[in-house]
């Protein structure tokens, strides 16, 4: 069992604390803490955090042994980097901020330290990503050329408002996630060009419509992102196309579902019927349960982290690529 606290309550995902209350045999939960009066007047009255201790940040990192940091965005590493320099071993919710040399030197002291470093990814975790983890490393799709990728939604104008703080808006929020998969599986790009458009739909003029090609010596992979799509949840998607078969998932999230089409000289031009791939799905869990697992895992080692430093500051320099620098535009809260 590990004792751990919550830095912040401002992120988006802030809630995934939640997910920690479910497995108390792994769990010790010390408490939270938010200095922003403002994030305690929205959310601290949400059931999520009201049976939880509101402590000082100075009580969580005394009494932790690990610690989760949902600030908003714009802290999200600065809070960090306090973190591992008292030994706290960190969860960080995404996308990084900072500059990459702010973000190199927090990997660098954790990396010194032995520290776990464990980015809110969380498709890594997922049951049809792990799948498709499983076949390339089989050799089941050969050598890979292709992956397209997508991640959109249907956001509030408020949203996407907020949306304009950030460099990239829809790409550095959720591009994020994508780049990560393609990082883990190609590695770092060559080259990277983007369009980072904006609808100007209600007057909010922040980078909602977005893509990016990465380019490799032998491949090319596609992101998507757009918080305009109506049933984009029901469209995201990761598919990976090799000279042996194209992996399909789609939606990835519940409902998962992936198909694989082999290699079929008969098919070659013709409509190929893709088969479902079989996947371990637990009922019981949600959306975060088996990052926040494996987090557990990493830190008291009964597991190896597989996104080691270097993939984390890989895929932060290929985002840093994607949105043309990252950098903050703004610090302002979602309206309410």
């Amino acid at each position: 069992m590990i004792k751990i606290g919550q830095i912040g309550i401002g992120h988006n995902h802030s809630d995934k604390i939640k997910a920690l209350k479910k497995y108390p045999e792994y769990f010790q939960l010390v408490g939270y803490a938010e200095e922003n009066e403002e994030w305690i007047a929205r959310r601290g009255s949400n059931k999520t955090f009201q049976d939880i201790p509101r402590l000082s940040v100075e009580e969580v990192l005394e009494k932790s042994d690990a610690i989760l940091v949902e600030t908003d965005v714009w802290d999200l590493t600065k809070t960090a980097q306090m973190c591992v320099d008292a030994g706290k071993h960190v969860h960080i919710d995404k996308p990084a901020a900072g500059t990459l040399a702010e973000y190199k030197a927090l990997l660098d002291a954790a990396r010194e330290k032995n520290l776990v470093v464990q980015l809110g990814y969380m498709y890594r975790y997922n049951p049809a990503v792990k799948k498709l983890f499983q076949m390339i490393k089989a050799g089941q799709l050969g050598q890979i050329t292709s992956i397209h990728a997508e991640m959109s939604v249907r956001h509030a104008d408020s949203y996407r408002a907020w949306l304009g703080n950030f460099q990239g808006g829809d790409m550095y929020i959720f591009g994020c996630h994508l780049i990560d998969l393609i990082v883990y599986l190609l590695g770092k790009p060559n080259r990277v060009v983007s369009s980072l458009g904006s609808s100007g739909i209600a007057g909010v003029h922040s980078a909602d419509i977005t893509s990016a090609t990465l380019e490799y010596d032998h491949a090319l992979a596609r992101v998507f992102s757009s918080s305009l799509e109506w049933e984009g949840w029901a469209n995201r998607c990761f598919r990976v196309c090799g000279e042996l078969g194209t992996a399909d998932i789609q939606p990835i999230e519940r409902p998962c579902v992936m198909t694989f089409a082999p290699h079929h000289e008969e098919k070659r031009y013709g409509v190929q019927m893709a088969q479902p791939v079989a996947l371990e799905i637990d009922p019981a869990k949600e959306r975060y349960d088996d990052m926040l697992l494996a987090f557990h895992d990493y830190v008291v080692g009964k597991e190896s982290n597989p996104f080691d430093y270097d993939h984390e500051y890989a895929v932060q320099q290929t985002l840093d690529m994607a949105v043309g620098g990252i950098r903050m535009l703004g610090k302002e809260l979602e309206s309410k």
